[in-house]
């Protein structure tokens, strides 16, 4: 495979506009069938109470963004939202839960283990994002059937130090070994608008393709500023900057999911509908993430009916095994 510098990476990305997504769309359509965006719903199993100090995070007890600590909810709460996700055409079903990460022999792993055996057996592919995760914790949720693992980079290794004090870059990506080991599909991405520069945003992607094998999808999240968090100023994101980043992810990671995540209930219609044209192939539906709003499954179902577009269908069961 090709190998990208980041000045290649710059080049691709400060094409004219129009040239950039012309590219990108020609990408997509080589890859993938253009009309079809997968659908994902996403749970917070655990919410609050967070001892990692992420700017950006709400649910981080070093924050004063007042959101109160819960209980892991058990697999009896979870399995009912997993059947009606898949009830309402998502074929992803995504659980997080607000902790510094979780190793094989912490007490709340097994109720993890049965929820995923338990949502997977629904036919519905699952992804968690627990944190920090040890080799033997991976190796398990492989083996209860999890289809793949969350674990953001957020931003470039030189600006990460910027928004998380209490864990390191490198400790990402000893993460995201464990879950490459274990056979877990990796999905890795970011958050721009948190203050980053464009380069900051570019070293991103360009540490991205050092992943071996790459990520099987890459979540492009728009910062929600949070009142009490330490990024509550930030301005929003220009869409022409998100428009960019969606286009450039698709080229360089062409057999990936792009998925437009945190941030759409702040975007036009127009401005998502670039973004699927740029090669965005994947949203989270549903009218909440893990803590803060989305559009609405209803709003959701016209945009995509007003693009003519479809949602992915599921992945054969077979392939899930």
């Amino acid at each position: 495979m090709k190998q990208h510098s980041l000045e290649d990476i710059r080049a691709l990305y400060h094409q004219p506009i129009f040239q950039l997504i012309d590219q990108a769309r020609s990408v997509h359509q080589h890859h993938w069938h253009d009309n079809e965006v997968q659908l994902c719903k996403l749970l917070s199993i655990k919410t609050g109470g967070c001892s990692e100090d992420c700017s950006y995070c709400a649910q981080s007890a070093h924050h004063e963004a007042h959101l109160p600590a819960g209980k892991l909810m058990g697999c009896s709460e979870i399995l009912p939202l997993a059947q009606e996700a898949k009830e309402s055409g998502a074929t992803r079903f995504c659980m997080g839960a607000a902790w510094k990460g979780i190793r094989e022999d912490d007490p709340r792993f097994p109720s993890i283990l049965q929820t995923v055996r338990e949502v997977r057996s629904l036919g519905i592919e699952v992804c968690v994002t627990l944190g920090s995760l040890s080799q033997g914790a991976a190796d398990q949720l492989k083996e209860a059937g999890l289809t793949a693992y969350n674990h953001n980079i957020d931003t470039s290794p030189e600006f990460y130090p910027n928004i998380v004090s209490t864990h390191s870059f490198e400790d990402r990506l000893r993460t995201i070994k464990h879950i490459q080991n274990a056979g877990i599909s990796v999905c890795c991405g970011g958050i721009i608008g948190m203050g980053e520069s464009e380069d900051d945003r570019l070293r991103m992607l360009e540490e991205l393709l050092k992943f071996e094998p790459l990520p099987e999808s890459i979540p492009i999240n728009c910062l929600i500023p949070i009142e009490g968090t330490p990024l509550e100023e930030q301005p929003p994101v220009d869409v022409f900057d998100l428009v960019r980043m969606v286009a450039t992810t698709r080229i360089l990671f062409p057999r990936a999911k792009v998925r437009l995540s945190a941030g759409r209930s702040e975007m036009s219609r127009e401005g998502q509908a670039l973004c699927f044209y740029a090669g965005a192939n994947s949203i989270f539906y549903g009218d909440r993430l893990l803590t803060a709003d989305n559009p609405g499954e209803c709003e959701d179902q016209k945009l995509l009916k007003d693009l003519n577009l479809v949602p992915l269908a599921p992945v054969p069961e077979t392939a899930l095994a």
